[in-house]
């Protein structure tokens, strides 16, 4: 599998020693994991604030890959779709999956062993069980006062 995300060149282990607000774009974006898990339709209990994830991906996901379909103009499509930056994370982490590394380098947490920028390897967050490839519904298939009985456990 090729990595769509450009790891080439960046300083070994940058993120442990580079506040995420420090970090350039290319270092930023290389810490997606491309599991697909942030792609998932989530349902938040008003009164406790809990997120659960669903297996229902949004329309652009393509579970085969664990990538957005349309990245660079995701927006044109799904206009609530989020930008995650470091000066938002404080308002989005929590429904961000517990695995992602955006979530776990905020909350002062290490990569796991399986991230491709410590494995060197995008293949390797699906052959650690951690993706979302091949089990997703679609959206336009379930309707969305049916997703409450397709909450799933977070793979971790």
């Amino acid at each position: 599998m090729t990595d769509p995300i450009d790891r080439k060149g960046l300083k070994r282990r940058f993120w442990e020693s580079k506040p995420l607000a420090k970090m350039s774009q290319k270092e930023w974006e290389s810490l997606c994991d491309g599991c697909g898990k942030c792609c998932l339709n989530k349902l938040e209990d008003e009164d406790s604030g809990t997120v659960a994830l669903t297996r229902i991906a949004c329309r652009l996901l393509d579970d085969s890959t664990c990538r957005c379909a349309h990245y660079d103009n995701r927006h044109q499509f799904v206009p609530d779709c989020i930008v995650l930056k470091p000066d938002n994370l404080d308002t989005h982490a929590y429904w961000m999956p517990q695995t992602c590394a955006y979530r776990l380098l905020w909350q002062g947490e290490p990569l796991p062993d399986w991230h491709p920028l410590i494995s060197g390897t995008a293949q390797s967050v699906h052959d650690a069980g951690v993706s979302v490839q091949g089990w997703t519904l679609s959206e336009f298939d379930i309707p969305e006062d049916d997703w409450e009985d397709h909450i799933i456990e977070e793979p971790t």
